[in-house]
């Protein structure tokens, strides 16, 4: 099991967000907060994603609701521009 550390896994994740909607980023340049929210909210679901067991299904939970979070502040970013 190849083990990455918390630091990496972020901005691998980050990485991944930024690229996944670069076409929305790219256009939110004035939107800086819905962009700060994106980022965080890829960060935590890459925390999520690291850590041990489901917690009784709540891990799960988390990361299915940080995936509808994302795409929801996305959407809001295409509408407002």
């Amino acid at each position: 099991m190849i083990r990455i550390k918390t630091p990496a896994i972020v901005a691998i994740s980050m990485a991944i967000g930024i690229v996944g909607g670069a076409s929305v980023t790219a256009i939110a340049q004035n939107q800086p907060n819905m962009n700060s929210a994106l980022d965080h909210l890829v960060a935590a679901d890459a925390f999520l994603e690291k850590a041990n067991n489901n917690k009784g299904g709540h891990r799960a939970k988390a990361r299915s609701l940080i995936s509808l979070a994302i795409k929801e502040v996305r959407e809001g970013i295409k509408f407002a521009n």
